[in-house]
């Protein structure tokens, strides 16, 4: 992968009077990579897409678009850009087909480049059944889909989604993130908001948490799972009444916390890995039967609640909104 960023944000600030939308963030964004921003509803995520593509105006701070100031060249800039909005642009009375042509003549393609292009995404994005019904006849999936292929038909060097799986149905979703991970494979860097965590888990290299306008963390899933890590954990079920057991694996397991929680359950935590060899054999010993064991670990949500202090539970509810 090459080294250079593809994107270079810094201080970046957007006030509307009293209110500040975006509040001082700085990140980069590598060739070739996906970089989620994920927070809920109002974090400033939109805002801060509209002032990388030139649409809103920063109130401090510089973006630069592969070495290419963003607000003194935005023109420039924007000719590397693929462009996905939330809300397609595209035109209801328009095929599927014309609506590809349509945008990739904006770039100034030829005709017969254009139409050899529309028909490559339109096969690519599954939708070759559909290219010539009107636009207004595709699902809510499809219609996302072309929207992405319409961002793509000239080529860009990036391309920025605002929410791409919002409102849609679970099996299209899924296609969305295997369309988007097939982008990035083809070497298409890809700039994408969301709320919804799995979206980010599934598919971003690097993941940035926006809330209240400011970035609180950034890296990669393991990365940021790692931060908040308190180390690993054995979770088992047994036969016998987990309390009574604690203290007595708490001696025989020196270094780690054992802890009884609710019904049989007991919780082995330690830094390092824990074999479960010698587990099993303790219990095998003492003649209790172990009905499960698994090591827990985890989640982006988990480490999302720790971070922000937003409980999953918010970004259900919008995820439940969003889909009406």
């Amino acid at each position: 992968m090459d080294t250079k960023e593809i994107v270079n944000v810094s201080n970046l600030k957007k006030t509307y009077g009293d209110f500040t939308a975006v509040n001082g963030i700085s990140f980069s964004v590598q060739p070739g990579e996906i970089f989620g921003f994920l927070g809920p509803n109002g974090a400033g995520k939109t805002t801060t897409i509209n002032m990388m593509i030139g649409l809103t105006k920063p109130t401090e701070g510089s973006i630069t678009i592969d070495g290419i100031d963003a607000q003194k060249h935005t023109k420039k800039a924007q000719a590397l850009m693929g462009i996905v909005a939330d809300e397609s642009n595209l035109y209801d009375e328009m095929s599927g087909f014309d609506n590809l042509c349509f945008c990739a003549s904006l770039y100034g393609m030829k005709k017969e480049e254009r139409e050899s292009r529309a028909r490559q995404l339109l096969e690519q994005f599954s939708l070759a059944q559909a290219g010539n019904r009107p636009f207004k006849a595709y699902s809510k999936g499809m219609r996302r889909k072309l929207t992405i292929a319409a961002g793509i038909i000239h080529y860009p060097r990036i391309l920025f989604l605002d929410e791409p799986t919002t409102g849609i149905d679970v099996e299209s979703a899924r296609q969305l993130r295997e369309l988007i991970v097939d982008l990035k494979n083809h070497g298409t860097t890809i700039f994408i908001t969301t709320h919804y965590i799995e979206d980010a888990e599934r598919i971003c290299d690097r993941i940035a948490f926006i809330v209240e306008g400011k970035i609180v963390a950034t890296g990669t899933v393991e990365e940021l799972m790692e931060s908040m890590s308190s180390g690993h954990t054995l979770q088992l079920v047994t036969e016998q009444d987990a309390q009574e057991l604690a203290d007595d694996l708490q001696a025989r397991f020196e270094g780690s916390k054992v802890s009884a929680a609710k019904g049989n359950t007991l919780n082995i935590v330690s830094k390092d890995r824990i074999p479960l060899l010698p587990v099993m054999q303790y219990f095998d010993q003492k003649g209790i039967t172990v009905y499960e064991a698994k090591e827990l670990r985890l989640t982006l949500e988990d480490v999302f609640v720790k971070i922000t202090g937003i409980e999953s539970g918010h970004l259900e509810k919008e995820k439940a909104g969003a889909g009406k």
